[in-house]
């Protein structure tokens, strides 16, 4: 984590973090007083109205703002001496828990400054982020530079971005074949996300002992044939876990899925000395609880860490628009040259490459379905 050799003003926005004004005395009042008051000539207007940077902040350092490498802020040299690196371990709402390179932990607030900067993120701090904190007694701290970010995993929350796990290259999409039920449109939505963020995704279909492993085949093969790792396994029973730890072991990981698919328990069954919290699933509805509650990024024994993350019921995708859709998806991108209008949205056009390889069986129809569903609107 380098800092850069030089450093310059830059103009950003900013939110408004304070409150409105209470107006000091009633409306009445103020005309009463008003109506008593000669009219004064007024002896001077302004013609110009302010510019669009008067309307901003100048911030002495650098600011880079864009989705890939998200918001970094950062200061004078005079603070090297002051401020220490550290990762952060798990994000809260007012403090965050960060680790230095010692392996000390900090429960570190943010800088004012930067939770004000105006961004499209709901948080301005994630589990995974690189960042410099200036300590303040034994566990204290106050983050006041978050570096810049790559392998971003993140979704739409209430119009806004929210990122989940920052600087991770390998994404593991853990589903269930049985309890709760398998949903590939889930599975799809985390591949796309994976493409436009360049991660590499891992399928992981667990509790494969709760069904015959055969019926998994058509869309294991299908997943396979574009060149993405499937792996099947028990977690309860520690079947065929082996094969993920010689994939996660010296690199910086994720586990993501919906509640109750066993992210927690493939971890315990992994590296059995982290006892993590798991849970059941409801006989009712089918569905799991959320039993973790926040990222937790976990340091691992041969190097390289792994984040367990919260069950996800809704993924919501972040600034995808129809247009760049088919080509997120590897079975669609070959085809989107062949069609006839360069404009065509492969849904309802004529002389279209992509629904001719769907006829012809080229084409897995389930994922083409998934494709229409998004580009019809559902990627919010």
């Amino acid at each position: 984590m380098a800092r850069k050799p030089e450093e310059k003003q830059t103009k950003t926005e900013f939110r408004k973090n304070r409150s409105s004004r209470v107006r000091r005395r009633n409306w009445t009042d103020t005309a009463d007083d008003a109506s008593t008051q000669p009219d004064v000539p007024q002896l001077s207007e302004r013609i110009t109205g302010k510019s669009e940077s008067s309307r901003k902040r100048t911030v002495f350092g650098q600011l880079q703002g864009n989705e890939t490498t998200g918001y970094t802020l950062r200061r004078g040299h005079e603070d090297d001496a002051t401020c220490l690196p550290g990762v952060v371990i798990r994000a809260g709402g007012l403090r965050s828990t960060v680790r230095s390179p010692d392996g000390k932990e900090y429960q570190c607030a943010v800088r004012r400054l930067l939770k004000t900067i105006h961004t499209d993120q709901r948080h301005v701090i994630a589990a995974g982020d690189r960042v410099w904190f200036r300590p303040s007694g034994d566990d204290e701290g106050l983050i006041e530079e978050v570096e810049a970010r790559y392998g971003v995993l993140c979704r739409c929350s209430r119009g806004r971005r929210q990122v989940i796990v920052a600087n991770v290259d390998l994404m593991l999409i853990i589903t269930s074949a049985a309890e709760p039920r398998l949903k590939p449109n889930l599975v799809d939505r985390l591949l796309v996300t994976a493409e436009q963020s360049g991660i590499t995704p891992v399928i992981c279909i667990n509790k494969i002992d709760l069904m015959d492993p055969a019926e998994l085949q058509p869309l294991v093969g299908a997943y396979a044939q574009l060149g993405y790792q499937v792996v099947l396994l028990a977690a309860r029973h520690g079947q065929f876990v082996h094969r993920l730890r010689s994939l996660i072991d010296g690199r910086q990981s994720v586990v993501v899925g919906q509640s109750g698919v066993g992210k927690s328990s493939l971890l315990n069954a992994l590296y059995p000395d982290l006892q993590l919290r798991v849970g059941t699933v409801s006989d009712e509805n089918d569905k799991g609880k959320h039993t973790t509650t926040a990222a937790q990024l976990i340091a691992l024994p041969a190097g390289g860490f792994i984040v367990d993350t919260p069950g996800i019921r809704q993924f919501q995708l972040w600034d995808i628009i129809p247009a760049e859709l088919a080509g997120l998806f590897r079975d669609l991108r070959p085809y989107v040259n062949g069609c006839r209008f360069p404009n065509c949205t492969h849904t309802h056009e004529a002389f279209c490459a992509v629904k001719d390889a769907v006829g012809d069986g080229r084409l897995d129809a389930r994922r083409y379905e998934s494709y229409c569903h998004l580009h019809a609107g559902d990627l919010n």
